[in-house]
């Protein structure tokens, strides 16, 4: 891929909530309602479509070394088949202690995997969240 390249997930003017009506799990369905909640009220910013399956708070702009540069959330989930897919910005740099207060999980490349909602403990998530929007603002700062 060149540094000329768009990214392949860009934001769009999806619905929202009628890609969350086709989840068949009621707990998946009930536990990305309270992401949604949870990450408007810290970002500020309305639930955004990113791709097909990505629902995105906030954007920023980032620029690498090579020259690749795009936008991407700056926060955000998946419901996905197997877990929860949550993007935080700088969650694959996290501390160990940080993750180990979190609650059951498992590290993704970029992403942290959540089961249940009630698997993990709110008050953690607030505070990866605060540490991932106050990153995603100084990366973008940065790279404009």
């Amino acid at each position: 891929m060149t540094s000329n390249s768009p990214n392949k997930t860009q934001p769009h003017a999806g619905d929202v909530f009628a890609f969350l009506d086709r989840l068949k799990d009621p707990v998946k369905r009930a536990d990305s309602d309270r992401l949604i909640s949870i990450m408007t009220k810290a970002s500020g910013d309305r639930a955004t479509m990113w791709g097909p399956s990505i629902i995105g708070f906030g954007s920023y702009h980032y620029r690498y070394a090579s020259g690749r540069e795009g936008d991407a959330p700056a926060i955000g989930f998946s419901p996905r088949s197997n877990a929860i897919s949550v993007y935080i910005t700088g969650s694959n740099e996290l501390r160990g202690d940080v993750l180990a207060r979190f609650g059951k999980h498992k590290v993704g490349k970029g992403c942290i995997y959540v089961k249940r909602f009630s698997d993990i403990d709110e008050s953690v998530l607030d505070e990866l969240i605060e540490d991932g929007l106050a990153l995603a603002r100084d990366i973008d700062e940065r790279s404009r």
